[in-house]
């Protein structure tokens, strides 16, 4: 799933954003966009950023044992992510990765908890899942649809962050209900 995301994001810098970014106004009638707009990164340093982040949440997906139903969790909240969005319509474009990586760290956090045997690594994954909502909290997602932190040539959406880590957790929860109905049929 990280190495599909990061070949989904170099690919897309041959395509004018415009074309594909996230736009609430066409979510009804080019649905598709929920997908290509997390591929859409608005300049160089973006694009850096994020595919170290894609990096980092596929090496925590690797330390984590995520199983295929949470790699499917993962990619259940990738369209989740976006879609979302249409609870901020003031947010009239948007394109990156990051509220897709907050949606892997979810998955992988939450299958950690709920999945493994040691309690050690239980409590990594709670601390994972507990940093991860702070840092989300504290971005303020219900604050201004944009915001421009230092040191970044691109404004940032809070929501976005908020959304992915809001799909990722729903979707991994799915999935570890689906495998507990499963197991007890």
């Amino acid at each position: 799933m990280a190495a599909l995301l990061a070949l989904a994001a170099l690919a897309a810098q041959l395509a004018p954003p415009h074309a594909i970014d996230w736009q609430p106004g066409l979510a009804a009638s080019q649905p598709w966009r929920a997908w290509t707009a997390a591929a859409l990164h608005y300049s160089g340093l973006h694009l850096g950023a994020n595919l170290a982040g894609v990096a980092l949440v596929g090496l925590l997906g690797a330390a984590a044992r995520v199983t295929w139903p949470a790699v499917a969790a993962w990619a259940a909240a990738w369209p989740l992510t976006q879609f979302a969005l249409l609870l901020r319509p003031e947010l009239l474009h948007y394109g990156g990765l990051s509220g897709v990586l907050h949606a892997g760290v979810a998955v992988a956090a939450l299958h950690v908890l709920l999945h493994d045997d040691a309690t050690r690594r239980r409590v990594v994954g709670a601390a994972i899942l507990a940093l991860l909502a702070v840092k989300v909290v504290g971005e303020a997602p219900w604050g201004p649809a944009i915001t421009h932190p230092e040191g970044w040539d691109i404004a940032v959406a809070p929501f976005a962050h908020a959304s992915g880590l809001a799909a990722g957790v729903l979707c991994m929860l799915a999935a570890a209900l689906a495998g507990w109905l499963a197991r007890r049929r």
